[in-house]
């Protein structure tokens, strides 16, 4: 089969039903690898490097498809010589259009226990480099207002003072005030600080007739905590949701 003279085989020299938008059209897209999948938004290699070539390089530079999604486009074209501007902000789009249509349906219905919370904003928070702090404001039938991004802190910490979460509250008419944040480290077991903020916004809650439905962490699975998140409601911390 030809090859380069550096080596690199040719998409060009390959069976045409393993290129990955043939692959894709004839056996759907979980047939593909993440490599063939970045390629067919990629779509062309660079010099002495094919696309499937440079979709395991971006990929391995970034640490993996995750980090990887979780870039903008100036950190993208920063990964690879060459890959240019264009190239990173399809790749930025696609991701992004991705994490909106998987929160899309969830954030049409009722918030009814901390499972929907993380399944509405897991993609938006769980790769942070930073603590960050979102705030979803719930009418009367618990059915979500919007959502808005209120805080972002440091690698172990975000302060959030209690008009930023209120304030919004009471223009939105909302009845209730539901907190989120991540930890980037992945555990999602509450600190010291979280626990106290917590009760804080709780007493804070009451005085202005509005409710905390619950505080959510946003981790990952550990071998001490199947779920991927820490609810404080769940937990007998708050109220439970009704």
């Amino acid at each position: 089969m030809e090859q380069h003279s550096s080596g690199t085989q040719r998409l060009s020299d390959l069976p045409s039903e393993t290129l990955p938008r043939e692959k894709l059209i004839a056996n759907g897209r979980s047939s593909l690898t993440d490599e063939e999948l970045l390629a067919i938004f990629l779509r062309t290699g660079l010099k002495g490097c094919n696309v499937l070539e440079l979709a395991a390089r971006l990929k391995q530079a970034a640490g993996s498809l995750a980090a990887l999604g979780a870039m903008e486009a100036g950190p993208i074209a920063d990964l690879h010589k060459g890959i240019g501007k264009a190239k990173a902000a399809t790749l930025a789009a696609v991701f992004e259009l991705g994490r909106r249509a998987a929160r899309e349906d969830v954030s049409r219905r009722r918030i009814q226990c901390a499972e929907d919370v993380y399944n509405l904003l897991v993609e938006e928070l769980r790769y942070e480099a930073q603590e960050t702090m979102l705030l979803l404001l719930l009418d009367a039938r618990n059915m979500l207002i919007r959502h808005e991004r209120i805080a972002t802190g440091t690698l172990t910490r975000v302060m959030v003072h209690p008009r930023n979460v209120f304030g919004p509250a009471l223009m939105a008419n909302a009845a209730a005030v539901l907190l989120v944040h991540n930890h980037p480290s992945g555990n999602s077991t509450p600190s010291k600080t979280d626990v106290e903020f917590t009760r804080s916004m709780c007493a804070a809650a009451a005085t202005l007739c509005l409710r905390l439905k619950d505080h959510v962490i946003i981790g990952a699975p550990t071998p001490e905590r199947s779920k991927p998140y820490y609810s404080f409601a769940e937990e007998g911390q708050l109220p439970d949701f009704r």
